[in-house]
């Protein structure tokens, strides 16, 4: 699945935490944990915009959308 790449470094608390997670959870790669982990957060913040009063999720829309221009330009 082609998408965008995100390098990012991690404090080794945060690592660890990671690893236990996906320990857990039967996940052995580290970068598929950290996607679903992202992937979670993404949908939580996305339910909490829902939530807010209209007129400020077409406001955040609309400054994505002007990002997402920005990035095709």
């Amino acid at each position: 699945m082609p998408g965008q790449r995100v390098e990012i470094e991690l404090p080794e608390e945060l690592w660890r935490d990671l690893e236990q997670v996906a320990e857990v959870l039967g996940i052995g790669n580290l970068a598929e944990a950290a996607l679903v982990g992202l992937a979670d957060w993404i949908a939580r913040r996305k339910a909490e915009l829902d939530d807010r009063d209209p007129a400020q999720r077409y406001f955040i829309n609309e400054a994505l959308d002007e990002l997402a221009r920005g990035r095709k330009e």
